[in-house]
């Protein structure tokens, strides 16, 4: 599917999107803020409906992904889902594993989450981000056929990116409240503030970088 501008995001800034809005958000995807070697893409479970119809990342009221990027120290300040593109500037992106918009997650069939592993690792490899953030435990079980998997950094790699498997930051995941997702954040935040300064500048030493996605 093709993302498209949503009539949700006008340019007088953004609104609450009407209940008919988002019942045509049903099944639209979402364009990812992605730029070449950042140094961590968020990788969501799938669009909501009011993300769908807004065109914007975790825009639900109530989502706890920007308070939580915030708090650990990812931004300067609390952005709005509408400012997403500046998380660019930070080095960081935001994807989703299906790009399918649903009411829940638990309206995506299982092959759907294995054939987002398959379009992920293609984004992989072509923007080459330092560390892959699944914002989603479940999701990230069905995708890799790992069950058992627990929260946290994980041993091995994917396409050559650190992976890291947090909470689902939805304001209707009661198992995490916000101090407990911003501790985990920070933990993010911190090993892959380290990898950078040990690594040094990626994409000085990778030849010429590629072109940003655009948002438009």
């Amino acid at each position: 599917m093709t993302p498209t501008r949503s009539p949700a995001a006008t340019s007088s800034g953004p609104r609450k999107p009407t209940s008919a809005e988002l019942a045509k958000a049903a099944g639209k995807g979402l364009r990812d803020v992605l730029a070449p070697r950042l140094q961590v893409l968020f990788c969501g479970i799938n669009p909501g409906l009011y993300s769908a119809a807004t065109g914007h990342h975790f825009a639900r009221p109530g989502n706890r992904f920007w308070p939580a990027l915030h708090a650990a120290g990812f931004t300067p300040r609390l952005l709005h889902p509408s400012e997403q593109r500046l998380l660019l500037k930070g080095s960081c992106g935001v994807t989703n594993l299906v790009n399918r918009a649903t009411a829940t997650a638990d309206e995506l069939a299982p092959a759907e989450f294995v054939s987002g592993r398959r379009r992920l690792a293609a984004k992989l490899r072509r923007y080459r981000p330092a560390s892959v953030v699944f914002l989603g435990l479940g999701a990230y079980r069905h995708a890799f056929g790992r069950p058992r998997v627990a929260i946290g950094r994980q041993p091995e790699t994917f396409e050559g990116a650190e992976i890291w498997v947090l909470p689902n930051p939805s304001g209707l995941n009661a198992n995490y409240q916000l101090t407990a997702l911003v501790k985990l954040f920070r933990a993010l935040r911190k090993s892959t503030a380290l990898k950078s300064r040990c690594d040094g500048d990626r994409s000085s030493r990778r030849g010429h970088p590629l072109r940003p996605d655009r948002a438009d």
